[in-house]
């Protein structure tokens, strides 16, 4: 990756310019101070992931993509792991104690989000990204040397005044929980002396934890060092980004399939869209703007959601997945070719629908359908039938009594069956 800091797009944009058009910087600790550190010459910043989870989700995104855009420009990236605060919990937006995981399933976790981070970032060349993990500095600090060396530098009075400890105090905080701010200030420090970091940034629910650590930097002598803070992205219906009913939507492929994650795009809220692109999508504005434009116009295209969720379907995934999903989007509505769709693909998007597992013989298409969940009755299918709305792997069904035969299983197992338009089902023969 060509460092290119200091020089302005062929737009004559700067990236400070860039982000605040993007709406990416919602709080700093000096704004004329930031924008002189990122327009200027290379600096190495910070982005923490605590492995919370057996992998990250969308809501991760937002500063794993941001992490991006500044290697990008030309700046360095640490990218920390929390080895050490993954055990211990934030308190957050929560009104109870976090559930602490096992030292070995937390290992574990951080290995898993290592290899999700990887592919986003750039680990050679002039401004390569680095990985770090917290516990390598945190887990040899004894009670004493953590009370002596980082907890005299902290007014109780100023922590108890953050607004997510200020909520818990009456339902009860542990110290535990209490104490995590100490250890993401110290990694601030840790970096700073270790990697001459002096950037770092995080979502603005983690604004007082980030002050926290600029302070702490200034308290032990060492600095300038300076943060800001991503906003956090919500739905416009004022529900969580990336929740749904079935729970987060993860980045790892086991969890949330490249299907379902394109899915959760391109089902997104057209008022969410313009945000989204702003935030997530690598296009120029002026791209941007015309994708805006034109879902302004004909908003039942849903081009943008498309052009969003194949970029960031392979960001994650990767070009072939993306493909995968797009090509299954269509032909399971009948604008494309289902054999063109790999195995893990079709169980993807038809479990999406709801899947329907058979065993020995198939049986007519009557059945099938009932089985299915598409019709209620057999004369419900059968008037389906007659009215031609009814189809069998996109094509058309004319005799209900019809038994399916081996060779239309495709890949070997699967079905796909569809009433009208747009509601379909999927079958797998086990």
């Amino acid at each position: 990756m060509a460092a290119r800091t200091g020089v302005q797009d062929n737009q004559g944009v700067t990236l400070v310019d860039d982000m605040l058009w993007r709406g990416l910087i919602q709080d700093s600790t000096d704004p004329d101070e930031l924008r002189k550190h990122l327009d200027g010459d290379a600096i190495t910043f910070y982005v923490g992931f605590d492995p919370t989870a057996a992998s990250l989700h969308v809501g991760n995104l937002m500063q794993v993509v941001t992490a991006r855009r500044l290697q990008l420009a030309g700046h360095n990236p640490l990218l920390l792991v929390g080895g050490a605060t993954g055990q211990i919990g934030d308190p957050g937006g929560r009104s109870t104690e976090r559930q602490l995981n096992p030292q070995d399933v937390t290992a574990g976790w951080v290995l898993r989000i290592r290899d999700q981070l990887t592919p986003f970032m750039t680990f050679d060349g002039d401004n390569a990204a680095t990985m770090v993990n917290n516990l390598d500095w945190t887990g040899e600090l004894s009670v004493i040397d953590f009370l002596r060396d980082v907890g005299k530098h902290f007014p109780v009075n100023k922590m108890i005044a953050r607004d997510v400890v200020k909520n818990r105090l009456e339902t009860g905080i542990s110290f535990t929980e209490f104490s995590y701010q100490l250890l993401q200030a110290n990694d601030f420090y840790e970096l700073h002396s270790r990697h001459d970091c002096s950037l770092q940034f995080g979502g603005s629910d983690q604004w007082g934890n980030i002050t926290a650590g600029v302070d702490y930097v200034r308290r032990r002598g060492a600095g300038p060092v300076f943060a800001f803070t991503t906003p956090l992205v919500l739905k416009a219906d004022g529900t969580k980004f990336g929740k749904s009913a079935g729970g987060a939507t993860w980045l790892d492929p086991t969890m949330t399939s490249p299907y379902a994650f394109y899915q959760f795009w391109v089902n997104a809220d057209d008022r969410d869209v313009p945000h989204y692109l702003r935030y997530f999508s690598f296009k120029t504005r002026e791209e941007i703007e015309e994708l805006e434009k034109a879902t302004a116009e004909r908003p039942q295209a849903r081009l943008a959601q498309k052009e969003l969720a194949f970029e960031i379907t392979a960001l994650v995934h990767g070009e072939e997945e993306a493909n995968q999903a797009v090509m299954a989007s269509q032909a399971l509505f009948g604008r494309g070719s289902l054999s063109d769709l790999s195995a893990d693909t079709l169980r993807a998007a038809l479990s999406e629908a709801g899947m329907t597992q058979v065993r020995g013989e198939l049986p007519t298409v009557v059945a099938l359908l009932q089985e299915a969940g598409l019709v209620k009755s057999g004369g419900d299918a059968r008037r389906t039938i007659a009215e031609g709305g009814a189809y069998l792997n996109n094509e058309r069904i004319t005799d209900p009594e019809a038994v399916i035969p081996e060779s239309a299983l495709l890949q070997g197992r699967f079905l796909v069956l569809r009433k009208g338009k747009r509601t379909f089902a999927g079958v797998e023969r086990v």
